[in-house]
């Protein structure tokens, strides 16, 4: 039986934003190839010879002068730090892309892909879920904010919101740290799990999530009432009023989905930056994330981590972009319209 004039099924529905987001991300492609070019370029210039950091003092103390210098010529012959720039670039493309090995670690003696998949789910647990709920807070706050403007709420709330994003997260972890754990004593301070297995493990996430959670959340509180007011001002909000339409029908059902939009590209962009900022968060609890396994490869030198680390980030920038495009689709029925045919 065929569809009712004006009926689409699911898959002519999905059919359009699959192809457009299929050809997204085959754009990113070559953006990705150049981003790990300068990245491979940036890292080939660091200071100091990475064979040498990795060298076990007691094991060449007992060596002549000729054995350490074989020995480490035999380990840069292994590690690929004999070939030339250009070609030790390629190498690493094909380990990267082709293998999925990410090239060899220094610091753990095995390719990196072995390594990185435990510390990536970990700086994602930490980061979105410290995210999603800062995110479901700000937007009931914001919106508040946005319908009170002005009033003694939406003063206390603005001021409350610069101070908040005036403390940077270090400062803010270790006030956590100082009343949970060292007043309160009832979080743990650092690490992931308890080899005793006394402490339950979500304790462990608590205190990074808090950060998280209160750093991302006085820029997405002002981003939603800005939003939120910029839109309050339209048209068509002022025809739904006048319609007889409940305060609560056109705040939530009108206004705040076109407030979406600008929110939309908040979050691609946030998320992305979450990461790269949670070096500091990670280091201080010692949580095994991204962020602390960058701080530890550069302490060795470990350039095969760096750079799989940079890549991540750069990875996750580029699909916070298309996040930002899918996402406008989704909220917006006008660019909906122009965007997918």
């Amino acid at each position: 039986m065929e569809n009712n004039r004006g009926s689409k099924t699911i898959f002519e529905v999905i059919t359009p934003y699959a192809t457009y987001l299929g050809k997204r991300l085959i754009s990113i492609i070559p953006v990705l190839l150049l981003i790990s070019l300068v990245i491979f370029a940036l890292i080939s210039m660091m200071p100091g010879d990475p064979i040498m950091a990795m060298l076990d003092p007691e094991k060449t103390a007992t060596m002549t002068t000729e054995e350490r210098n074989a020995y480490v010529e035999t380990m840069r012959a292994f590690m690929g730090y004999d070939k030339p720039p250009v070609q030790r670039y390629f190498i690493w493309l094909r380990d990267t892309f082709l293998e999925g090995e990410f090239g060899y670690s220094i610091r753990f003696n095995k390719p990196v892909n072995q390594i990185i998949g435990g510390y990536i789910a970990r700086s994602f647990e930490v980061n979105i879920i410290g995210f999603f709920f800062a995110f479901l807070i700000s937007i009931p706050i914001g919106i508040t904010a946005a319908v009170k403007k002005n009033k003694l709420y939406d003063k206390t709330l603005t001021v409350l919101t610069i101070v908040g994003i005036s403390l940077p997260s270090f400062f803010l972890a270790l006030l956590l740290i100082m009343l949970f754990v060292v007043i309160l004593k009832l979080l743990p301070f650092s690490g992931m799990s308890d080899p005793r297995g006394v402490i339950p493990d979500w304790k462990y996430l608590v205190l990074p999530v808090t950060v998280v959670v209160l750093t991302s959340l006085p820029s997405l509180t002002r981003y939603v009432r800005a939003a939120m007011i910029e839109v309050l001002k339209s048209d068509y909000v002022r025809t739904a009023r006048a319609k007889g339409l409940t305060e609560k029908v056109v705040i939530y059902r009108h206004a705040f989905q076109n407030a979406l939009i600008p929110v939309v590209t908040l979050v691609g962009m946030w998320i992305p930056a979450l990461f790269g900022g949670s070096i500091v968060v990670e280091r201080i609890f010692a949580y095994p994330g991204m962020g602390y396994l960058l701080s530890e490869a550069y302490n060795y030198k470990d350039r095969a981590i760096i750079q799989t680390a940079l890549l991540f980030f750069g990875m996750l920038t580029l699909l916070g972009n298309v996040f930002i495009d899918v996402g406008y689709m989704v909220v917006d029925p006008r660019i909906r319209e122009g965007k997918v045919k």
